[in-house]
């Protein structure tokens, strides 16, 4: 089975979608947040645990995997279902924000990119159709086509001339393809420039691709930047297919998205901040490791109904973190992707019901307005 993307209701005010993602892995409803499993594996999380909290959908690492195992062995695993023990949808990204985050470590020309392994320094290259096999022989329902991610701030020149150069490659991407139960997404760009990201959603919708990913964003822009590069190119994709914010995953961020019609976000940012003693809530961030909580016998958030909520304290949470416990990070990382699922799923409810934009003045009305949460 191929993908498919059913549209059951728009928000009237906003455009906020709830919909229903089908994969030859399972169905899930959207907006969804894809917690990240980058070197195959949600840090901390077995895949028993990420189900329990109710991921039906996660992330794994195109740059990661190639460099390290090795696509050809996880093909021969039998693709990265079989090998991680994932029996749900993934979705692997094509390595291209990796790439260009190395800076001088990589050389770009039309062919491709040829960079230098952040693990021991050897050369490789990699070029749409590279891309095109690696994500084929790991296997993932959702693939996504070659990009050159472009850096921020960035001249309108080089972005010109890099939205050009993505386009072409999502054309050989589609051109590589053999496997067609995989459903290749196409990446727009266009920096923070309006018009140069519409000029990229309008190539790349005319190549029919599955799905559609607006890439480049959330990488250090204001908030209302990026924003207004949504507003520019959302309404210029497809009603009937799939559209997806890479690497946004604060709550703020993702009801942002979903406001301006946005299905799918990813994100390491709630596995990161949870090794480092903060979890996210409703009203904010908490540092569970700072002294406040050191005699706090509260949950982290009141009301949550994940593991670490229902079972341990604030105190206890603080006790194993400044003990350099694994279990405290693990119960912190449980309770931020436990948290951000189910944000998504009250996001989703809302706007069944009708509700969003009273569900969306409300939690903007609290978040992040008080100190110490």
């Amino acid at each position: 089975m191929a993908l498919s993307y059913e549209l059951i209701k728009e928000c009237r005010v906003t455009g906020a979608r709830a919909g229903m993602l089908h994969t030859p892995h399972g169905s899930l409803p959207t907006p969804v947040f894809m917690p990240v499993g980058t070197q195959a594996t949600v840090k901390a999380m077995s895949p028993e645990e990420i189900k329990e909290i109710g991921a039906r959908i996660i992330l794994s690492n195109t740059y990661h995997l190639y460099l390290r195992p090795g696509h050809e062995l996880v093909r021969d695993a039998g693709g990265l279902h079989r090998f991680m023990n994932w029996d749900r949808a993934i979705l692997t990204d094509s390595g291209g924000f990796q790439v260009f985050s190395l800076g001088a470590l990589r050389k770009i020309r039309e062919e491709g990119v040829t960079f230098r392994s952040h693990l021991d320094g050897s050369e490789h290259f990699l070029d749409p159709e590279k891309v095109m096999e690696i994500q084929e022989a790991l296997g993932a329902d959702i693939i996504m086509a070659f990009d050159e991610c472009a850096p921020y701030p960035a001249d309108r020149a080089y972005i010109k001339d890099s939205l050009g150069r993505t386009t072409r490659w999502a054309e050989r991407c589609q051109k590589a393809q053999t496997r067609k139960e995989q459903a290749l997404f196409a990446i727009i760009q266009g920096g923070m420039y309006p018009d140069l990201r519409q000029e990229s959603a309008k190539q790349l919708v005319s190549l029919d691709f599955p799905g559609y990913a607006v890439g480049g964003l959330s990488v250090g822009e204001p908030a209302e930047l990026m924003y207004e590069m949504l507003t520019a190119t959302v309404p210029l994709l497809p009603a009937n297919k799939p559209r997806y914010l890479m690497g946004v995953g604060t709550a703020d961020y993702l009801i942002g998205g979903v406001s301006r019609g946005i299905d799918m976000f990813d994100c390491v940012l709630p596995t990161r901040i949870a090794r480092n003693g903060t979890v996210m809530t409703r009203r904010g961030y908490l540092t569970v490791r700072n002294a406040p909580s050191a005699s706090d016998f509260r949950p982290l958030e009141e009301g949550c109904q994940c593991y670490a909520c229902r079972n341990y304290s604030r105190a206890y949470i603080r006790h194993l973190i400044k003990a350099n416990e694994i279990f405290g990070f693990r119960l912190t990382t449980c309770h931020n992707l436990y948290f951000l699922v189910h944000f998504m799923a009250s996001i989703r409810e809302s706007i069944m019901e009708g509700t969003f934009p009273d569900f969306y003045q409300e939690f903007i009305a609290r978040f992040g307005r008080e100190k110490e949460v």
